[in-house]
């Protein structure tokens, strides 16, 4: 997936320090990055690089984490123009970007200033927000108020039925994501993960569930969510009562129908492509990869 991007590692810890030169500059435009990208592999500019438009790159850079030893900044005004060979390409690149540990430095920046930008004025009070300075956050001058990056719990369900899997397709006024995903839906307030399962199973197409089992998580900063994977069996009927406001289509397929899709990035397809591959006769429980 997307953050298995082993040998290199991404340290969450907040220790920001003035920038280098070879420290590497994510600058976006609402969903758009500024990038190299050619033949899918996808580079990002240096502070060095920037200070040739913007002499004041690193005075106005703000740090956003560190990958391995390098250390990664954005910059928010001024708004810079495409210069050289550097573009902005829309965000929706990166689920294809090589190689993948930058394509999730790219996303994962994206979502902390996404969150830097919605948090521009208190919600308690309307003052405007500064850095905390200490920790990942930002706090108001007048109230005292502090926030915190903000995470969306949700669930990502591979409902089986013997050897069926429920695939299931997004209606085109709910997402462009055209390809076959499995049910998943927002924790709401007061619910525990097994019961948003169980609801968005019903909500989406109709049918009861039983044994509920973790598989995996994974951050997924596209939409700034922490999705949670579970499996789980059709409880009774199986006869799908499709929910047309969020879906186009929900459909039952035997393991040798299932579409194979060739993307390793996302939580979903790996958990379709680990059904799709396992013997009728294995327990999903053992088979589980962690």
């Amino acid at each position: 997936m997307i953050q298995d991007i082993a040998p290199h590692q991404y340290q969450v810890s907040y220790q920001p320090k003035p920038p280098r030169d070879t420290d590497v500059v994510l600058i976006y435009r609402e969903n758009v990055i500024l990038a190299e990208y050619r033949e899918g592999e996808i580079r990002y500019p240096t502070i060095a690089e920037i200070r040739t438009v913007f002499p004041q790159a690193a005075e106005k850079a703000r740090f956003l984490f560190r990958m391995d030893t390098q250390d990664y900044y954005e910059l928010q005004e001024p708004v810079l123009e495409e210069f050289q060979s550097w573009k902005y390409e829309n965000i929706a690149v990166l689920r294809e970007a090589k190689p993948m540990w930058k394509a999730f430095a790219g996303v994962t920046g994206y979502q902390i200033h996404t969150w830097y930008r919605n948090t521009r004025f208190c919600g308690r009070c309307g003052t405007e927000m500064r850095l905390h300075g200490q920790e990942r956050a930002m706090y108001c001058p007048a109230c005292g108020k502090i926030t915190y990056p903000t995470i969306a719990p949700s669930v990502i369900v591979g409902v089986t039925d013997a050897d069926r899997l429920l695939l299931t397709r997004y209606a085109a006024n709910h997402s462009d994501y055209r390809k076959y995903a499995l049910v998943a839906g927002y924790v709401e307030v007061g619910e525990t993960l097994e019961d948003t399962v169980r609801r968005e199973v019903m909500e989406e197409v109709g049918l009861k569930v039983k044994n509920i089992r973790y598989y995996k998580s994974q951050p997924w900063a596209f939409t700034g969510t922490l999705l949670t994977g579970f499996f789980c069996e059709v409880d009774g009927d199986s006869s799908i009562r499709l929910e047309e406001e969020e879906l186009c289509e929900a459909t039952w397929f035997r393991r040798d129908e299932i579409p194979v899709h060739p993307s390793t990035i996302s939580l979903t397809n790996e958990m379709i492509e680990y059904f799709r591959t396992a013997s009728p006769n294995d327990s999903m429980d053992t088979r589980r990869k962690e």
